[in-house]
């Protein structure tokens, strides 16, 4: 999943969070120089990756991809998925999208000095672009294709991917759906693993 799915599964926790938001940085045993809350985070962001990577409506919708843009798929279904979740927000949340997503803002700017450099740096454009709000709108999504097609040095193709976008909009919408609920009953369970592993450690 991508950034917005990350931080709403993150059962409204600001060190959870903080923690779920930077993991993709954070490698093998680092995670245990974090306090114990963001460690939670990192954890649980990683078990969230392990379950998507492998669930067969996630595979449907990769796919999908795959013959236009192989190993990339995973990564541009992940940003699609984040795509539906931003236009479908009020199923999922009292707070209105822009509120939630400021909330978080106003989180990271508060935590600054325990963000990684690499998010330090990435924090500013994401916020002045706002990014996550962005999602909930194609060309929002076309924006953040181009940018990490341009990270591939123009490898992946990836810009192009709002043609399939449009082209199954149902489908994939309707994968995301029936996926997203099981996500977030496995997120809340593994959380609660979670924490009760950490509490036993220490």
């Amino acid at each position: 999943m991508n950034f917005l799915a990350h931080i709403f599964l993150s059962n409204n926790d600001n060190q959870i969070t903080i923690g779920n938001f930077i993991a993709d940085g954070i490698r093998g045993k680092r995670y245990k120089k974090y306090p114990i809350d963001i460690q939670k985070g990192i954890l649980l962001h990683r078990q969230i990756d392990t379950f998507t990577d492998a669930h067969p409506t996630v595979r449907l919708s990769t796919k999908r991809l795959h013959k236009n843009y192989g190993h990339y798929s995973g990564v541009i279904v992940d940003i699609l998925y984040d795509h539906f979740l931003a236009k479908n927000w009020k199923q999922y949340s009292d707070i209105p999208l822009p509120e939630y997503i400021e909330r978080f803002y106003d989180l990271l700017e508060n935590n600054y000095e325990t963000l990684p450099v690499r998010i330090q740096k990435m924090m500013p454009h994401m916020i002045s672009d706002n990014w996550l709000l962005s999602y909930a709108k194609i060309e929002g999504i076309q924006k953040v294709l181009n940018g990490m097609n341009r990270r591939t040095k123009n490898r992946s193709g990836m810009h192009t991917a709002t043609v399939e976008l449009q082209e199954y909009y149902t489908e994939f919408e309707e994968e995301f759906t029936s996926f997203f609920e099981e996500l977030i009953a496995f997120s809340k369970d593994t959380l609660s693993t979670i924490e009760t592993e950490i509490a036993n450690e220490n």
